[in-house]
Formats: structure tokens, C-alpha cells, sequence
């Protein structure tokens, strides 16, 4: 009686379940339908061919970061290259025009386009905002960049998709209902197995909060949450035809993750060296101050903290004996209220540590005052954990200035590495290690500076927007076949 009970239950519940699959199945394979008939229905171009229409996915292309370098410089590359090729930027800055945003690109990064891009503006772009979010933030990013990727894919659906932005959950949205060639550039991967060590080793960091590390089951529950999310994060990832990654430290927990290795490759970021290049370098003159500069957004991976604790330690224990006085130099972009609440916090923490007086905050300055105040600087700062790869450094270097970085991400791996066996730059991790690194460099003789310069800056030619149009053009030849 039970068994025919369970089947009387069970059958039904089955067959229910398998029309509503095929009819899913059948809405869908309509949709992908429905979208190539407007593919083909596109106007074909003067020489009466229909252009191949590739689109980048990047919902703040006018942000001005690195991120938006790479954006820019890879379409001009395709302009150059492809002539029956359209650019399309999907981009939820509707607070400019197109016209703006492509001025901006030319006044933030002097890259000028060969031909027009088109714009398609996205309504939903809140969807992707971490405030949203304040709990599993993760998959909420996600899962909102779906349905942008959706509104993207309504509004114009291109023959190549690339998401140079990172939202990976879009990948197989465009190539399976867009019936897209796919590709991505990875600036950082969503999810890393460096993330995955700190919640298991209940590390306290920016992203995982204090009430997290202090309790054995809320880590273990944000262990399994993340281990879901990498697994889904890998199965996404791996419907790319074609990968690009900005670092080896990215491209190390890509291939861990995704496991596409015989498309994936490395494709370093267009770093503007050639604007720095015109800074002389010569053996220091004697001066009554010497600065130390940061160039980064006011992120709090950035870690500006530890910056100015150990710029603190470096004061207060002397180490710089009768040197000129020093003065540590803070410059980055303010993209939102919450980075100039943070600002506010930094100042607040010199105010602390009784160093306000030695450090100065200069926010979302033009090109050439960044210049000035790279040429005349000692030591270019930078301090984050695992950072990907790390534009500001390299500029750092190629302005001339000796670079002390984090002993990790690409820093450690692809950049203040030997050149022609010769030393480009210094490491540190912590508060010590940095005012001790510090100090050391001071004490260096003006000609020993001289010939870390001159290594860093010709070590830096290998990330120019040249090598970068060979590495990209060489990477996204398959989705032009």
C-alpha cells in the first residue's frame, strides 16, 4: 500500500517535472532562434557585407581605471587590425554620452580610436552593485550580472562576445542563447583558492569580517558557500573559447578553476610606460626633502593602512638617521562616497599616529601632476596583497622611482623581478618589513638608486601598448576564424 502510495505521488511528480524541462528546453532554443533571426535581419555595411559585430562587455567602461585601459586599447587594436568589424561596449555609465566616453578615454589615457563605437546603454546595472548585496555578495554579483548580460543580449546581440570586466556568469548566456563566440579577459578572478585558504584558516581580512574568523561554524558555513561558488564560478568559466589573463598569479588559480588551459593565455595589461619614459634619469642632487609615492584607487584591498603605519614606524624609530625629512605622498581616484569615507579614515589614522603633517592625500588628479610627482620621488609604495598584476607599479618603475611592492600576486611573479640579472626593485609584507625596506633604500648610495632605476625601467618595456596589441590580437585570432 505504501509503495503504490509513493508511486501514485511520485509518478505524476516526475512527468510534471519532464514537460516542464521540455518546455523549457523549447522556450529556449526559441529564444537562441528568435536572436540569430535578428542577426541576420542586420543591415549589411556600404561594401555590402554585414559587419562582424564583437561587443565588450564592461558596465563601467568610463570609470577611468586600469581595467578601462585595457578596454580601450583592445578595441583600437581590433579597429586596426579588422575593417568589417564593428566595436559594441555595453556600458551602464548613462549619466554620459558616447561622445563623452570616448573623449574621456582620449583625456584619461591618450588613446584616440580609429573608428566610432557603438553604445548600447544598460537600464539594470544597480544589479551588479556590491551594496546590494551585503550578504553573499559573491553569488548576488553574479547572479545580477545575468540578468544585465540579459538586457545586454535583448538590446543587441553581437556576433563575438568579450567580457573584459569579469563577469564570467555572462559567458554562457551570450554562447549557447547569442550563439556567440565567446571570449574574456580576466583582470582577477571572481573567486581565488588564496580566498578559500583564508576563510579556512579564519584569517581576518577586508572580506572576511571579524564575527566570521571568531566562529568555527560561521567559518565553516562561508567555507562551503565559497567551495559551491568556486565550483560554479569553474563551470561557467570553462564555456570561453577564448581566455585572456592579466597575470602568471592569474592565470595560476584560472587554470585551478576553470581548467581551459589550451585556450587560456597571458596577456599583459597596456601600461602607458612610454609617457614616463621623457623623465630623466640622473644621480639624484642633494635636497632637503625626499617623498615616497603611492599611486592606487582608495580601495580597501589597496591597504593604504599599512602604508601609513609603516611609514609611522620609519619615522618614529629614525631609521633615515640625518636624511632630509620625508614626506609620504597618497595618490589615487575617489570613484564614490564610500572611497571618500575612506579617505577620511586614512587622515584620521595619520592624525593617530602623529604623522598627518608628513603625508599628503592628492585625489583624482590630472595626468601631469602625476607625472611631476612620480619624477621627483625616491620610492614608489605599493601595497596590496595579491594584487593581480599592478599598472601603478609598473608606472612607478618606468617613472624612474624605486619600487617597493607586496612579496605576492604579480609583483612578486611578472614584475619587480630580475632583468638581465639585475635588480628592478624590493619586496616587503609587513609593517616591519616595509620600514625596515624603506630605510634600506635611503641608505643606498645615490649612484646604487641610479642602477636600480635604470633596471626597473628598462625591465618594463615587455608591458608597452605595443607588446600588448601582439600578446591580445595573437590570443582572439580564433573567434575571427
Amino acid at each position: 500500500a505504501r509503495f503504490r502510495l509513493l508511486c501514485s505521488l511520485l509518478l505524476p511528480a516526475l512527468f510534471l517535472s519532464g514537460i516542464l524541462c521540455i518546455c523549457l528546453v523549447v522556450l529556449l532554443w526559441g529564444v537562441r532562434l528568435w536572436i540569430q533571426r535578428k542577426k541576420q535581419l542586420r543591415s549589411a555595411g556600404r561594401d555590402g557585407k554585414r559587419p562582424l559585430l564583437v561587443a565588450f562587455f564592461h558596465p563601467y567602461c568610463n570609470a577611468g581605471g586600469g581595467g578601462e585601459r585595457v578596454l580601450w586599447c583592445a578595441i583600437r587594436t581590433l579597429q586596426k587590425k579588422y575593417r568589417n568589424v564593428t566595436c559594441v561596449v555595453y556600458t551602464g555609465d548613462r549619466d554620459a554620452t558616447g561622445e563623452e566616453i570616448v573623449e574621456g578615454a582620449f583625456r584619461r589615457f591618450n588613446i584616440k580610436l580609429i573608428h566610432p563605437v557603438k553604445f548600447v546603454f544598460l537600464e539594470k546595472r544597480f544589479l551588479v552593485e556590491a551594496s546590494l548585496y551585503p550578504h553573499f555578495t559573491l553569488l548576488g554579483q553574479s547572479l545580477g550580472s545575468v540578468f544585465l548580460g540579459w538586457e545586454a543580449l535583448l538590446k543587441c546581440a553581437p556576433d563575438i562576445y568579450i567580457d573584459s570586466m569579469g563577469y564570467a556568469f555572462t559567458i554562457p548566456l551570450f554562447k549557447y542563447l547569442g550563439g556567440c563566440r565567446v571570449g574574456c579577459y580576466v583582470h582577477y578572478p571572481t573567486i581565488s583558492t588564496d580566498m578559500l585558504s583564508v576563510v579556512r584558516n579564519q584569517d581576518t581580512r577586508f572580506n572576511n569580517a571579524a564575527f566570521i574568523t571568531s566562529s568555527p561554524l560561521f567559518s565553516k558555513f562561508k567555507l562551503v558557500y565559497y567551495y559551491f561558488f568556486a565550483f560554479m564560478y569553474g563551470l561557467v568559466g570553462s564555456c570561453s573559447d577564448v581566455v585572456m589573463v592579466n597575470s602568471s598569479w592569474t592565470l595560476n588559480h584560472i587554470l585551478s578553476l576553470w581548467r581551459v588551459g589550451a585556450c587560456t593565455s597571458v596577456v599583459y595589461p597596456p601600461c602607458d610606460v612610454q609617457a614616463f619614459l621623457d623623465i630623466p634619469l640622473e644621480v639624484e642632487k642633494s635636497t632637503s626633502e625626499y617623498s615616497i609615492v603611492s599611486v592606487s584607487q582608495f580601495r580597501p584591498e589597496k591597504d593604504h593602512p599599512l602604508q601609513i603605519r609603516a611609514f609611522a614606524k620609519l619615522l618614529k624609530e629614525k631609521r633615515v638617521g640625518q636624511q632630509p625629512s620625508l614626506k609620504l605622498i597618497l595618490i589615487g581616484g575617489c570613484r564614490n562616497q564610500q572611497d571618500e569615507e575612506r579617505v577620511n579614515k586614512l587622515k584620521h589614522l595619520c592624525e593617530e599616529l602623529g604623522v598627518s603633517d608628513d603625508v599628503v592625500f592628492r585625489i583624482n588628479i590630472p595626468f601631469e601632476e602625476l607625472k611631476r610627482h612620480l619624477a621627483e620621488a625616491t620610492i614608489g609604495l605599493h601595497t596590496m596583497w595579491n594584487e593581480h598584476f599592478g599598472i601603478g607599479v609598473v608606472e612607478c618603475m618606468a617613472a624612474g622611482t624605486v619600487i617597493l611592492a607586496h612579496n605576492s600576486g604579480g609583483p612578486k611573479l611578472d614584475i619587480v623581478v630580475r632583468h638581465e640579472g639585475r635588480v628592478t626593485g624590493f619586496l616587503a609584507e609587513d609593517e616591519d618589513s616595509y620600514a625596515e625596506t624603506m630605510a634600506y633604500i635611503f641608505s643606498l648610495p645615490p649612484e646604487k638608486r641610479l642602477e636600480i632605476r635604470e633596471s626597473a625601467r628598462r625591465s618594463v618595456h615587455r608591458f608597452s601598448d605595443q607588446h600588448f596589441e601582439d600578446t591580445f590580437l595573437l590570443s582572439v585570432e580564433p573567434l575571427f576564424k
